[in-house]
């Protein structure tokens, strides 16, 4: 009889070395760099403003270099979002200017850059003014190096259609601008120019960028998906978006420096911001909100485009209120967060599931977990929006909401920045 020894018999522990995550996978595809960074940064902060919350609320007084409200602000919209952006921008950039892909190394050091910069500002909000300004000083540099790589891109093209791409060019060089503009202010001291900065990077660059992709892929993804629906996109639909988020940036602007503004100037504010609700209400239906409820991934991209919609209609009934009394009453913070966990942040993770699932060989859609993750995510909305609009409520709602909003970004990190690092499971390369 023939003997079986041991070292043969017991298969080995653990999966197979060509499969298991790696650092070096992440240098294979620009979406697998960027967003590999783009989810260690969104986990890192939501846990830190988690942290920053409980700590207030069980009385623990935190060092603080800058103020919390305006450190909480700039991070949230500098901090993860061009991170993303450099994943997304560089795999769908080159598609849509018909130029050859940008390889991921080639994107390697601006992206240690800006994390390298992060890595001095969150410590230096808390310890040193001048350690969190070179931090974002570094960012700045950091994601300048790849506007003028993307712009770049656009100089090669010669695509037929560029509109998309310039727009999100000129967005994107303006977010650049305001990320050095914030790391004078912080050198500075000077707190409003710190908020005209933050106030500049998301009405002038995260905005315009989400309006912009959302116009081009929304329509496009729900007529691959629905073959009743049609790609129906007009450019002058996308021109009233960007019109009516740069007044925004405009009256954002104007009422750091006059305060309170004016109520003909708040009404005009109103005039504009309703009709636009209105009209972005309307679009998510024309666009197939209603059908897309039949595929989820489908759905996430529609539920978060209606926020948008949302945003401005609480906008304007906010700066009614204000108009109406002088400034003394408002919805808060309410529009911002629609805006910001709403829109930007259900977008986000809409696009970056579907972009990650796809490019890793898994089926094109939203399965049981990544669905928990996007309600999870709206529950965090909504309890932000509570919060705001009953503020009497105290810090339960508040606490709440950082929590779910938490869940929702460690849970997608973990989930899906363990894909990053793997092969494909179809055995393509990519």
């Amino acid at each position: 009889m023939k003997t079986i020894r041991l070292h043969e018999a017991t298969p080995p522990l653990g999966p197979p070395p060509a499969s298991r995550w790696q650092f070096g996978r992440l240098l294979t595809a620009p979406h697998r760099l960027g967003f590999a960074a783009g989810a260690a940064l969104l986990a890192t902060s939501a846990l830190w403003w988690a942290a920053v919350l409980a700590a207030r609320k069980i009385g623990v007084e935190l060092p603080w270099a800058v103020a919390p409200l305006l450190a909480h602000g700039l991070l949230m919209a500098l901090g993860f979002m061009p991170l993303f952006m450099t994943g997304f921008l560089f795999t769908a950039g080159p598609r849509w200017l018909d130029v050859p892909p940008v390889s991921a190394t080639a994107l390697r050091n601006p992206v240690l850059l800006m994390l390298a910069g992060w890595a001095l500002a969150l410590p230096g909000f808390h310890l040193a003014a001048g350690l969190a300004a070179a931090g974002i000083a570094a960012l700045a540099l950091g994601w300048s190096w790849l506007v003028l790589r993307f712009v770049s891109l656009l100089r090669a093209s010669r695509a037929p259609d560029k509109l998309h791409a310039r727009l999100v060019a000129s967005a994107a060089a303006i977010g650049a601008l305001a990320m050095l503009w914030a790391a004078v202010a912080i050198g500075a001291g000077h707190a409003g120019a710190l908020r005209a900065a933050t106030q500049c990077a998301l009405w002038g660059f995260l905005a315009p960028v989400f309006a912009s992709v959302s116009h081009r892929m929304l329509p496009f993804f729900t007529a691959s998906a629905l073959p009743t629906m049609d790609a129906w996109r007009p450019n002058t639909l996308l021109w009233a978006m960007l019109a009516a988020i740069a007044t925004e940036l405009a009256f954002a602007v104007a009422e750091l420096g006059w305060w309170p503004l004016p109520a003909a100037a708040r009404w005009l504010q109103v005039a504009i911001e309703l009709p636009a609700a209105l009209l972005l209400l309307w679009l998510a239906l024309r666009w197939g909100l209603v059908q897309s409820l039949k595929v989820r991934l489908l759905a996430m991209l529609h539920i978060g485009f209606l926020w948008l919609g949302i945003a401005f209609a609480l906008g304007a009934v906010s700066h009614a209120l204000m108009a109406a009394s002088g400034g003394e009453h408002s919805l808060g913070l309410a529009p911002l967060h629609a805006l910001t966990m709403g829109y930007l942040g259900s977008t986000l993770l809409a696009m970056a599931t579907r972009v990650a699932a796809g490019h890793s060989g898994r089926p094109l859609a939203a399965d049981n977990i990544a669905w928990t993750l996007f309600w999870t995510l709206q529950c965090a909305v909504l309890l932000r929006l509570a919060h705001a609009l009953w503020p009497a409520a105290g810090a339960v709602l508040l606490l709440a909401a950082v929590g779910a909003w938490a869940v929702a970004m460690v849970g997608w990190a973990l989930r899906y920045g363990n894909w990053l690092g793997r092969p494909r499971s179809d055995g393509r390369p990519g």
